[in-house]
């Protein structure tokens, strides 16, 4: 079972909401609301996806929703193969749930962000790609600096508790102290909960892509981490779903 989360993002408070999980599990898409949606409906008038109109119903296809079908590149574009290469995405494994796992298929006509839900690896670790946010806030020297990183090196992460908009903001810093992101708001919680300085997190660089890619596809990082036996990723209560009654099948097409 693949597991995707929608998030929805306010446009004036600039805060972030989960307010959808997507499912695969091989044949069938599943969609579903979350209690994020409830909590951006009461504090910021979030609209529901106008495919989805019943915040209490789970809705099911065999082929993948249009509201993610329309953030996946399409293989037939002539620049996908250079695509799938910023997203480093093995050969044969650019699937849909993939590339969203990993584009996050921000589009900028809207402010919906896809993410995966962390799954232990084959060595029982917390390990998740993202790609840095927030670098058109940053000046031309974090950009230079963002040039010269080499796969594989380390960043350190630093809490911009003084940021008008999230005082959990994590900032993505270089040894040499440049600052060339943020740490995508979705990973904050988990990042709190299993830093600590016995097992620290470690945060790489995975991918620096050239000045031809999107902004937002600039700087592909991984985060790997020890899971311990008691943490489980995104259980805040935003996160779970809404109760639900008898599926709705959606027909696509």
């Amino acid at each position: 079972m693949k597991t995707l989360f929608l998030a929805w993002q306010d446009p004036t408070s600039r805060r972030w909401f989960p307010v959808g999980r997507l499912t695969f599990d091989g044949k069938m898409y599943t969609f579903a609301y979350t209690q994020g949606a409830k909590e951006a409906q009461d504090k910021y008038d979030f609209n529901l996806v106008y495919s989805f109109p019943d915040l209490n119903k789970v809705y099911t296809s065999t082929e993948l929703f249009p509201l993610f079908y329309n953030r996946v590149m399409q293989s037939s574009r002539p620049d996908y193969k250079d695509y799938i290469k910023w997203l480093n995405i093995p050969e044969n494994e650019d699937d849909p749930i993939a590339i969203l796992s990993r584009s996050g298929g921000r589009k900028v006509t809207d402010h919906y962000e896809v993410f995966p839900c962390p799954e232990p690896d084959e060595n029982g670790l917390y390990y998740i790609h993202f790609f840095a946010h927030g670098l058109r806030h940053l000046p031309p020297s974090a950009t230079e600096r963002i040039n010269q990183l080499q796969n594989q090196e380390i960043l350190y992460l630093a809490n911009e508790f003084q940021n008008p908009y999230d005082d959990r903001a994590l900032l993505l810093c270089t040894e040499d102290h440049y600052i060339v992101g943020y740490c995508p708001r979705y990973i904050v919680d988990d990042v709190f909960k299993l830093n600590n300085h016995k097992k620290p997190i470690k945060v790489r660089v995975e991918r620096v892509n050239p000045v031809s890619a999107p902004r937002q596809l600039r700087l592909l990082c991984n985060i790997t981490a020890e899971w311990d036996d008691d943490f489980h990723p995104f259980s805040s209560q935003e996160y779970q779903l809404i109760i639900t009654d008898i599926p709705v099948k959606v027909a696509i097409g």
